[in-house]
C-alpha cells in the first residue's frame, strides 16, 4: 500500500514538474505539450495534482480583476466578450489561475452560447458542484470558479462545459 502512495506522490511530482518548465518557458512548448499528453492520455492516477492555495492578496496579485471576480468571486464575464471564442488552433486550454491543463481543443465546439464550451474535461481536471439549479465548474487544483455543466451538450457525454474564457489561457500546440 505505502509503494503505491509513494509512486503516485513520485508521479505528481514529474508531472508537477514537466508543467512547471512547461508553463515558464515558451521555447520548450512542444516537449511540455506532449508531456501533458501522455498524462492526460492515461486513464491512471498519476495525475493528481496537489491544490493551490494562496491568499486573497496573492490571487490579486497573479489575476487581473476581472478574472479575480471570475476564478475567485465566482463571477461571469460578459457573453461574447472571449476572444477564446475563436481560437481553433490545437492545443491545451488551462486554468488561469494555476496553468492546471483542463480542456483538449479537440473537445471544444460551438454552442452559440457566448462562451468557449466544450463536451468534455481532462480526466480529473475539474470539479463540479451544485450551485441551485445549475452545476457549478471549479479548477481541480486552485478551486477557482470556472463557470457551469449543462446535460445539453453533443455527444458523446451530451454535456456542455460554459466555461468563461477569462479563466481559461490557451497554449497553442504545434
Amino acid at each position: 500500500m505505502k509503494k503505491r502512495y509513494f509512486l503516485w506522490a513520485g508521479s505528481g511530482a514529474i508531472a508537477s514538474a514537466c508543467l512547471s518548465r512547461y508553463l515558464g518557458q515558451a521555447s520548450e512548448d512542444k516537449t511540455a505539450i506532449e508531456n501533458i499528453n501522455a498524462d492526460t492520455n492515461t486513464n491512471t492516477n498519476t495525475n493528481i495534482q496537489t491544490k493551490v492555495q494562496r491568499t486573497e492578496s496573492e490571487w490579486r496579485r497573479r489575476l487581473t480583476p476581472e478574472q479575480f471576480k471570475i476564478l475567485r468571486l465566482e463571477g461571469t464575464e460578459r457573453a461574447g466578450t472571449s476572444p477564446l471564442l475563436k481560437e481553433y488552433r490545437k492545443g491545451i486550454f488551462a486554468c488561469a489561475g494555476c496553468d492546471r491543463p483542463l480542456f483538449q481543443s479537440t473537445t471544444k465546439y460551438e454552442s452559440g452560447t457566448g462562451w468557449p464550451s466544450f463536451y468534455r474535461p481532462i480526466d480529473q481536471a475539474v470539479e463540479t458542484r451544485q450551485d441551485g439549479l445549475r452545476r457549478e465548474v471549479h479548477c481541480q487544483r486552485c478551486a477557482g470558479h470556472l463557470g457551469h455543466v449543462f446535460n445539453d451538450g453533443p455527444p458523446p457525454t451530451d454535456q456542455r462545459y460554459c466555461i468563461n474564457g477569462l479563466a481559461l489561457k490557451f497554449i497553442a500546440q504545434s
